[in-house]
């Protein structure tokens, strides 16, 4: 039904969690260590950035007042799962190296549907940069960064001529895109549709990869060793696409998985940390 895959077929290509032993693991992890993150480093928590409940993010003051850059992280979960709750954990090695961090939440499929989740991922990089003096870092450094639905978020943020919320593909300064899906026509095809109730247009409108602009900002994309391999063919579209248009540092993690990658944002010695500090300008603070 796509690209030779039958309907059992695809939704295993579109079910990352196949390739893991247990996601249960990796969602009770998340929660902890984004507890303990909140504990060692306390946020000023559940500030609205928009009028729905689910627009609410935490911000993690970065060391340096005024002059920190910011990173904000949109978490994933397949468009249907998971919050600022459980998407701290990145949080303590960025503020190490010099970082504010920003975790934001928004509306969940079924009860939000995919045009209205990309506004409020715009909607809160435009409140943050609104709000850049008040909370303490540099409008001019902010770094979009996304894993998984989260990526193609992130990834949707970068377009001009969006049809919800405010366009602030001009704002931002780097993206960093962890494991995403960035051409969506499978996606509608696939069990996940279930939820995201994506008809062809739609699927068409929120698919970034067909929509990029000439010009991008310096732009981090990653993935897993271990992924299946629509979503490796999605990383390598994605790949080809951005480098004519912007600054690209490719990272494929071997010894990480879908799930796992993000736990490197910020860590110096690893490929991923590495270049989002390099791209934010902190690989001295850590040298």
């Amino acid at each position: 039904m796509y690209r030779g895959m039958d309907q059992t077929t695809l939704d295993r290509q579109y079910s990352p969690s196949s390739r893991v032993a247990s996601l249960d693991a990796y969602l009770r992890a998340y929660e902890r260590l984004s507890e303990a993150a909140r504990r060692a480093h306390p946020a000023r928590a559940s500030l609205a950035y928009g009028p729905h409940p689910a627009e609410r993010l935490d911000y993690f003051p970065g060391p340096r007042a005024g002059r920190a850059p910011l990173l904000v992280f949109v978490h994933g979960g397949n468009w249907q799962a998971l919050g600022r709750a459980e998407s701290a954990f990145p949080v303590p090695p960025l503020l190490a190296a010099g970082a504010a961090v920003a975790v934001i939440e928004y509306g969940l499929a079924p009860d939000v549907g995919l045009d209205a989740m990309a506004g409020m991922v715009r909607r809160a990089v435009d409140w943050l940069l609104r709000q850049a003096d008040d909370l303490g870092f540099d409008p001019d450094r902010l770094h979009l960064c996304g894993t998984s639905a989260g990526a193609h978020l992130a990834a949707m943020a970068l377009l001009p001529g969006v049809p919800a919320g405010p366009d602030v593909s001009d704002r931002i300064a780097g993206a960093v895109l962890l494991s995403g899906m960035y051409d969506l026509e499978p996606v509608r095809l696939s069990y996940v549709n279930d939820v995201l109730r994506l008809d062809e247009a739609a699927a068409r409108r929120n698919s970034p990869i067909l929509r990029l602009p000439d010009r991008l900002p310096e732009t981090v994309i990653a993935r897993g060793g271990n992924e299946t391999d629509e979503y490796v063919r999605q990383h390598d579209r994605m790949v080809a696409a951005l480098r004519p248009r912007a600054a690209v540092t490719e990272v494929v993690a071997d010894r990480r998985d879908h799930f796992d990658l993000p736990y490197d944002l910020g860590v110096p010695g690893t490929a991923l940390g590495d270049a989002v500090l390099a791209q934010m300008g902190l690989e001295e603070a850590t040298a």
